[in-house]
C-alpha cells in the first residue's frame, strides 16, 4: 500500500486492451520477478501483443514502469478509501486500513510493498519511477496524518509516521518469516499505536 504524480488518479477514459494487458502483465511479473530481472521481450510474449504495440503505448520500459506503480497506487487508495468509507471514526478507519494491509500480506505470492521493491532498483532520487514511488508515500502518510489528526490531540504526524514505520517493518517480515507472526506484531502496534494517542487526547 504502497500512492506527487500518485496524487492524482489515472486517467478515467478506457484504456486500450492491449495496454491493460501490457499493464496487467506487468503488474504480474514486475512484482514476482522483480523490474530490472524483467526485460521488454518477456513483457510482450507473456502479455502476447507485438513488439510496435508496446511501444505505441509506453515508448520505453521506463514508462511502463511508472504505468505500473501507477496501477498499484490506484489499488492501494481504493482499498483505503473502502476502509474509511465502511468506517464513521477515523479509529475505525485506522484499524481498517492496518487490517486491510494485514491481508494482503498474508495473501499467496506476497513478496513485500511494492514501491519499496521499486526504491531499491531506483535509488536515484531524480528517476521518475522514483519521485512515483515517493509521491505514493507521501499520499499514504497525509492519510494517516489527517486520521491521526482525529485521533492523536499531541503529534498526529508523528503518530502518521510511527503507522507508517509499523507498516514498512510488517511488509519486510511478512516475505522474510512468517507472514502470521508479522501480522500479528503489526496489528498489536497499531493498536497500542491509536490506544496510547487516544489516551493523551482524552486526557487532554
Amino acid at each position: 500500500m504502497t500512492r506527487g504524480v500518485a496524487d492524482t488518479p489515472p486517467s478515467k477514459a478506457r484504456p486500450s486492451e492491449a495496454r491493460q494487458r501490457l499493464l496487467t502483465t506487468a503488474i504480474e511479473i514486475f512484482y514476482a520477478d522483480g523490474i530490472h530481472a524483467v526485460g521488454v521481450d518477456r513483457i510482450i510474449a507473456e502479455a502476447k501483443i507485438t513488439r510496435a504495440t508496446f511501444y505505441r503505448h509506453f515508448p520505453g520500459k521506463d514508462d511502463l514502469v511508472v504505468s505500473y506503480l501507477q496501477e498499484v497506487h490506484q489499488m492501494d487508495r481504493d482499498a483505503v478509501t473502502a476502509a474509511i468509507a465502511a468506517n464513521t471514526t477515523a479509529t475505525g478507519s485506522l484499524l481498517a486500513i492496518a487490517n486491510t494491509i494485514a491481508a494482503g500480506i498474508q495473501r499467496p505470492g506476497f513478496r513485500g510493498c511494492a514501491f519499496l521493491n521499486a526504491a531499491a532498483e531506483f535509488p536515484d532520487a531524480g528517476h521518475p519511477v522514483h519521485q512515483q514511488i515517493i509521491a505514493h508515500r507521501q499520499w499514504f502518510l497525509d492519510t494517516l496524518t489527517t486520521l491521526m489528526t482525529q485521533v492523536a490531540e499531541d503529534s498526529p504526524d508523528a503518530a502518521a509516521r510511527h503507522f507508517v514505520m509499523l507498516r514498512d517493518g510488517a511488509m519486510a517480515a511478512g516475505c522474510l518469516a512468517d507472514p502470521a507472526l508479522a501480522v500479528e506484531t503489526f496489528l498489536r502496534g497499531i493498536e497500542g499505536l491509536i490506544r496510547i494517542h487516544g489516551q493523551r487526547k482524552s486526557a487532554g
